[in-house]
């Protein structure tokens, strides 16, 4: 690897730090926020999902046209909008204009970096490094998402402190720390700036996909679309809202719960990328994958919250495990053309399972119990985890080939 494509992975990697600084501070605060305005856990629900069907109409977006568009140039329209939107969340009174705000900002409740400019970005990647080197790029990738994740979850005890050591109160606290997420959204459009001309594809009419990638994707995208519903009922919103009804617990004690998960979920992609090289991409994607479900069906049993907490931070240090495998297994089983339109079809599905199932978690929650969208989320993953191991186990990535 020559030092422009170093340069060009390096500041890849500080604009999805500063990302999911962002994000993971959202997706604590985003219900809580939220429930602040007066909003019940349907309305919650119903904002969150708008938030993610932005996200999921830029990833389209994204996938057919930032080819033609430019990559660095769709990069920075993405971070303008999301900074435009957090600005008009943090103004916004109305259940209506916060779920445009949180639509137009392509407002990510589920507290994991997972938008429109993270398909760019992995589209990238591959091409900065060589084939034995891919898993380890993307399990780097993804730790430096985990980390800003923690950070981020930290930083939504922000309102705590705002109260504690000046004159503001709990609303202007909690609309403050909006406007902090707003700034952190902005330092991603610095690092993009910086990009070479490298990380642009030749511009084509039309994206050309083999016969063979085509009908690859086609049952990724299907089995996908059952774990990202299953995601969608597990938001960090969602999850931070359960946590804050269920035990009581403050803002800062659940601020720290999601600092400690992700942090976690960070240590678990080195350990992903190591078993991956002994066990296969698909081996360990499925699993790890799976006792992080079980895992979490217990959370909603348990007796108070240490013990609910203990079992969830064993969950995270299992659930992303299949984060950098799955990235780097779609991207070896399609042809580096192709890298862009893979991404972004499998990011596209995943988003708008996302989308579909916050607002039918809200009506869960409302109607059923708390702990409704948990036992659903986690039995569709298990369910999508066992499709997965039997429609792949056989499809090897070149590295597993020889």
């Amino acid at each position: 690897m020559n030092d422009a494509e170093t340069h060009d992975r390096q500041w890849l990697y500080t604009a999805v730090l500063a990302r999911s600084v962002a994000t993971g501070m959202m997706g604590v605060l985003l219900g809580i926020y939220l429930a602040s305005l007066a909003l019940d856990a349907d309305a919650i629900g119903v904002v969150i999902a708008l938030g993610l069907a932005g996200a999921a109409f830029g990833t389209l977006l994204v996938t057919f046209f930032s080819e033609r568009f430019g990559r660095r140039r769709t990069l920075l329209v993405i971070t303008a909008l999301t900074v435009g939107g957090a600005v008009l969340l943090a103004v916004s009174m109305s259940p209506f204009a916060l779920g445009v705000a949180a639509f137009l900002g392509m407002v990510n409740g589920m507290g994991r970096d997972r938008g429109a400019a993270l398909v760019v970005e992995q589209s990238v990647l591959p091409a900065t490094v060589t084939d034995a080197q891919r898993t380890l790029a993307f399990a780097q990738y993804n730790v430096l998402q985990d980390i800003g994740h923690a950070v981020g979850s930290l930083l939504a005890a922000a309102p705590v402190l705002l109260q504690r050591f000046t004159t503001l109160d709990s609303p202007h606290s909690l609309q403050a720390s909006v406007f902090i997420y707003g700034a952190l959204s902005l330092l991603p459009f610095l690092a993009y700036l910086r990009l070479s001309d490298r990380i642009e594809a030749p511009r084509a009419p039309s994206v050309a996909v083999s016969p063979g990638t085509r009908k690859v994707l086609y049952k990724l995208s299907g089995l996908f679309a059952i774990d990202a519903i299953g995601g969608g009922f597990l938001t960090t919103a969602l999850l931070a809202y359960f946590f804050y009804e269920r035990f009581g617990v403050g803002l800062e004690t659940v601020s720290l719960l999601f600092f400690v998960a992700r942090i976690a979920n960070a240590l678990s992609h080195f350990a992903a990328a190591w078993l991956a090289r002994r066990m296969g991409l698909v081996n360990t994607m499925v699993f790890t994958h799976i006792p992080s479900s079980v895992l979490l069906l217990t959370v909603p049993f348990m007796p108070s919250f240490p013990v609910a907490a203990a079992l969830f931070l064993l969950r995270e240090s299992l659930v992303e495990m299949d984060v950098p495998t799955r990235q780097s297994y779609v991207m070896a089983v399609v042809r580096p053309e192709e890298r862009t339109f893979a991404s972004g079809i499998t990011h596209l599905v995943r988003m708008a399972g996302w989308a579909v199932a916050p607002a039918i978690a809200g009506l869960l929650m409302t109607g059923t119990s708390l702990a409704a969208p948990l036992v659903v989320g986690a039995s569709l993953k298990i369910l999508y985890d066992i499709l997965l191991w039997r429609a792949f186990r056989k499809l090897r990535p070149p590295e597993e080939s020889g």
